[in-house]
C-alpha cells in the first residue's frame, strides 16, 4: 500500500452516501492481487495501485524539466501539506470518488489543505465501468468535489481509468463499449464544468481495454502512469503527456510536463 467545484469543498460532498461509506455490490470485493497492494475493500482503490512499489530511477535532468507534484487518496489520511510544499511539491491530485458508491472521507482536508499551502490542486475519480454508466459516474464525481472553477488554483478533474482491482481487467466491457463509457464520462464532465477532463491510465491498460483508441488525444490531457526512467510510449492519439506519475516511493510522485506558468494556464482554462 502506498503511504504517507474548484473552489473550497462544498455541501456536494454530503449528497448521497455519507463520505467514506460504500454501497458497492459483492462483485466489488478486491481480488487477491489488489489485497496484496493494500486494497482491502471497495472504495480503497487508488491511482497506480498495480504499479511496482519500488522507486523508479529518474534522472535529475528529467525531473528538473517540469513541475513536481503528488497525488493522494484516503490511504494517506490527513496529509502534512506544509511538509510536501517544503519538498518542492507545487501541485496535487486528490481522490474524490470511486464508482457511484464511495467518496474519500479525507477529501476536504487533502483538497483544501493542499490549496492552503499554495499548491494548485485537482480531484480525480477512480472509475468502475461495470457498476454504472459514464454519465452517472461523471455526475457523481462533480457533485462530490470534482468540479472546477476559473480561480487559477483548480486543475480540471481527472478520470482514473486503469486496472480493475475488483475483477476482470477491462471490467467485463468490450473495447468498443469501454471507449463509449469513457466518452460518456468526459462528455458529462465537460457539460457540467466546461472543461475537458484529464485522463489517467497506462499504455498497457489502454491498449488492452480500448484497443488503443485515439479518440481522446485531441481533447483530453493525458496523465500517464509508468514507473520507469521515462514516460515511454504513449497511448494512441496523444503526442505528448501532460502529467506523468513515475513513482510511489514514499508517496505517489508526479511531474507536470511544462513550467509553472503553463500549469497555471491549465488550471485557468
Amino acid at each position: 500500500m502506498k503511504t504517507l467545484s474548484g473552489a473550497a469543498v462544498t455541501l456536494g460532498l454530503l449528497f448521497g452516501p455519507m463520505a467514506g461509506t460504500s454501497l458497492a455490490t459483492a462483485r466489488d470485493q478486491p481480488t487477491a492481487e489488489a489485497r496484496e497492494h493494500g486494497i482491502a475493500k471497495a472504495g480503497d482503490a487508488f491511482s497506480g495501485w498495480r504499479e511496482p512499489t519500488t522507486a523508479s530511477q529518474v534522472s535529475p535532468q528529467v525531473l528538473a524539466a517540469g513541475v513536481s507534484g503528488i497525488d493522494v487518496s484516503s490511504h494517506q489520511g490527513s496529509v502534512d501539506w506544509s511538509y510536501w510544499w517544503s519538498q518542492g511539491k507545487r501541485f496535487s491530485y486528490v481522490k474524490a470518488t470511486e464508482g457511484n458508491y464511495y467518496s474519500n472521507p479525507y477529501f476536504a482536508q487533502q483538497y483544501n489543505g493542499s490549496s492552503t499551502v499554495g499548491m494548485i490542486r485537482g480531484a480525480y475519480h477512480f472509475a468502475t465501468p461495470n457498476d454504472s454508466s459514464g454519465a452517472n459516474q461523471g455526475n457523481y464525481f462533480v457533485d462530490r468535489g470534482g468540479g472546477w472553477a476559473r480561480d487559477v488554483k483548480t486543475l480540471p478533474g481527472a478520470l482514473d481509468i486503469e486496472y480493475n482491482p475488483y475483477g476482470p481487467t477491462c471490467y467485463g466491457l468490450s473495447q468498443a463499449a469501454m471507449v463509449n463509457w469513457i466518452r460518456d464520462f468526459v462528455t458529462t464532465y465537460r457539460t457540467r464544468t466546461g472543461r475537458d477532463a484529464v485522463i489517467y491510465s497506462t499504455t498497457d491498460w489502454w491498449t488492452t481495454c480500448t484497443g488503443n483508441s485515439a479518440a481522446f488525444g485531441q481533447t483530453n490531457p493525458l496523465w500517464i502512469a509508468r514507473y520507469s526512467s521515462l514516460p515511454g510510449m504513449l497511448p494512441a492519439g496523444w503526442g505528448f503527456h501532460t502529467f506523468w506519475q513515475y513513482s510511489s516511493s514514499r508517496i505517489d510522485q508526479d511531474r507536470f510536463n511544462g513550467d509553472q506558468s503553463r500549469l497555471m494556464a491549465l488550471a485557468n482554462g
